[in-house]
C-alpha cells in the first residue's frame, strides 16, 4: 500500500512509500481503506517532533474516514463495506477514567497517529471499539472532520455547561474546530454566538456577529450592553489567552484546548478570583459524544479550502499556517 512515513522528526523527512505492507488484522481489529483524512495541528506537532511518535518509522494522521476492508475474529459492530469514522483515542476500557466514559483521559491511552500508526495511508488497522458506522449520505469531508475537529469542539461546549441564550465567543471561528464550535453552540445549545475571525463566511455557520480580534473587546461590550460573554472558546493558545479573559463577564468561563500560538502565559490571579472566572481545559471528547455528533450530522457543514494527494502531505501540513488558508485542509484518497 501507499503511505506517508517519516523515520525521524522534521517535515523534510516525510516521504511517500509505495510498497508498505497492508496491516494484518487480528482479533478485535478492523482494516479500513482510508478515503479522506483531515490535516490538523496534532499532525504538525507529531511530524516536527513536538509530540513523540511511536513507532518509528511512523505513519501520522489522527483524523480520517473510510470503508471497512476486513475485520478480525470476534468483531461484530462493523462489517466489510461499511462506511466508517474512527475515534482517535486509544483506551483500555478498564481504568477509572474509562469507567466514567472519559476515554480521552484513559490512564493507559494514546492517540491514533501519535502512539500508533495513523491514517495518512491507503489502509490503516484500528481496534474495533474505535470504529463507528456512519450514514451513507455523509460526505467524506464532513466524515473526516467528525473525530477530531467536530468532537473537540462539541466536548469543549459540553464542558462549559451552557445555558439557553448564553453569549458564546468563539476565537478562531474559521479554524478546524472553530467552525464546528460556532455551529454547535448555535444549533445544539441555542447560544448567541460571536465569532472572532477575519472571515465573514463564519456568519453562515451560525454566528450572529463576526468581529476581528482587534475590535472584539469593544464590539462584545457593545452587543452585550457591557455585561460581556458567558463563555469564550479559545483553541489558539498564548497569543489570545489573556485577551479572551477580558471578554468574560463575572463568573464567566474560558475553555481552552490548543497551543498553536504558544503554551505559556502569565495569569492575572487577582482578576480570576475577583471576578470568579473559570478556566476549563478540555481535550478531544468521549465515544458517547461522538455518537451524539454522528446522529446530528445533517445539521453540520464543513468549509474546505484545499484537498491534497498523499504525495503532497508535506505541503498540506505546511499550509496549516498559511495566511491564505480559508477553511479545512484534507488529504483526498478517494482517487488513489
Amino acid at each position: 500500500m501507499k503511505a506517508v512515513i517519516f523515520d525521524k522528526p522534521g517535515l523534510e523527512n516525510l516521504r511517500v512509500v509505495e510498497d508498505v505492507p497492508i496491516p494484518e488484522v487480528k482479533e478485535g481489529e478492523v482494516l479500513i481503506k482510508v478515503m479522506m483524512a483531515g490535516v490538523n495541528p496534532i499532525d504538525y506537532f507529531v511530524v516536527t517532533g513536538s509530540r513523540e511518535a511511536k513507532p518509528l518509522p511512523h505513519i501520522p494522521g489522527a483524523e480520517f474516514a473510510g470503508i471497512v476492508e476486513s475485520v478480525g475474529p470476534n468483531v461484530t459492530n462493523v462489517q466489510r463495506g461499511n462506511k466508517v469514522v474512527v475515534y482517535p483515542r486509544l483506551f483500555d476500557g478498564t481504568c477509572d477514567m474509562c469507567l466514567v466514559f472519559k476515554e480521552m483521559l484513559c490512564r493507559n491511552g494514546g492517540v491514533i497517529g501519535v502512539t500508533c500508526n495513523g491514517g495518512f495511508s491507503e489502509y490503516v488497522k484500528v481496534p474495533s471499539d474505535n470504529v463507528f458506522k456512519i450514514d451513507e449520505g455523509m460526505d467524506w469531508e464532513l466524515a473526516a472532520s467528525m473525530p477530531v475537529s467536530a468532537l473537540t469542539a462539541y466536548h469543549a461546549l459540553n464542558s462549559a455547561s451552557l445555558s439557553l441564550n448564553n453569549y458564546v465567543v468563539v476565537v478562531g471561528a474559521s479554524g478546524n474546530t472553530g467552525m464546528f464550535a460556532t455551529q454547535l453552540a448555535r444549533l445544539v445549545f441555542s447560544a448567541k454566538v460571536i465569532g472572532v475571525s477575519r472571515k465573514k463566511w463564519v456568519e453562515r455557520f451560525g454566528a450572529f456577529m463576526v468581529v476581528e480580534k482587534e475590535h472584539a473587546l469593544e464590539k462584545i461590550k457593545e452587543v452585550t450592553n457591557g455585561k460581556m460573554a458567558d463563555v469564550v472558546i479559545d483553541p489558539l493558545g498564548a497569543e489570545t489567552f489573556l485577551n479572551s479573559l477580558e471578554l468574560l463577564k463575572p463568573n464567566g468561563k474560558l475553555v481552552t484546548y490548543g497551543v498553536l500560538t504558544g503554551s505559556t502565559v502569565e495569569l492575572p490571579i487577582f482578576k480570576i478570583y475577583n471576578q470568579q472566572l473559570s478556566i476549563i481545559g478540555t481535550t478531544g471528547g468521549s465515544r458517547r459524544e461522538l455518537t451524539d455528533l454522528l446522529n446530528q450530522y445533517k445539521w453540520l457543514q464543513v468549509k474546505t479550502w484545499k484537498k491534497f494527494k498523499l504525495e503532497e502531505t508535506k505541503t498540506a501540513i505546511e499550509s496549516l499556517s498559511s495566511p491564505e488558508r480559508d477553511g479545512r485542509i484534507f488529504l483526498d484518497l478517494t482517487a488513489q
